[in-house]
């Protein structure tokens, strides 16, 4: 997947879930954008610094770092890059640390090629339309607690505890299927 520098719809994923980057990538060269893609931190880097985006997608938490430092590098290479930071951690402390380090925007996984797309080329100054079919409260709530699961590593009692949720209960929702 290469990039070209006076391409103006060139795009940076940097994403280290391999099927959900190669989706995305996919995706967003069949909308027109010229796709580079890299798993990492250092690659994400590497790859703004040779040939820097006019925009990137960059995943929050990578297997070797923050996806923030990628966004740093970014803005000192290329101020004008469009830079939309994703995340299935979301939070609001990590939303304004994605802000302040030059993303213009933070989207909370799963999200689609179009939503995504909708939020690169929005112009300054003016919000993208909401998602055609956001999360429902109840997936909303089914994503921040298997999030709390994983990072506990998967330890119901220690989930529980930090939900402030019976273990039972717990256990009852992470057996059922995710919601809608």
């Amino acid at each position: 997947m290469n990039d070209s520098v006076n391409n103006k719809r060139s795009l940076l994923i940097v994403d280290d879930d391999e099927p959900f980057r190669s989706r995305l990538a996919r995706a967003m060269q069949n909308r027109g954008f010229a796709v580079t893609a890299a798993d990492s931190v250092a690659g994400g880097i590497a790859a703004a610094r040779a040939h820097p985006p006019c925009f990137a997608v960059v995943d929050l938490r990578l297997g070797d770092g923050s996806g923030l430092d990628v966004v740093s590098a970014l803005r000192e290479d290329r101020p004008d890059c469009r830079i939309v930071v994703l995340t299935g951690y979301g939070n609001i402390a990590t939303a304004v640390a994605a802000v302040k380090a030059g993303a213009v925007d933070y989207l909370a996984k799963p999200t689609d090629a179009d939503h995504i797309e909708a939020v690169l080329l929005t112009t300054e100054g003016k919000r993208p339309k909401p998602p055609e079919q956001p999360m429902s409260a109840d997936r909303v709530r089914w994503e921040h607690i298997q999030r709390i699961y994983e990072l506990c590593d998967r330890n119901v009692s220690e989930t529980a505890r930090r939900l402030n949720m019976h273990r039972r209960t717990l256990q009852r929702i992470l057996a059922k299927r995710s919601p809608p």
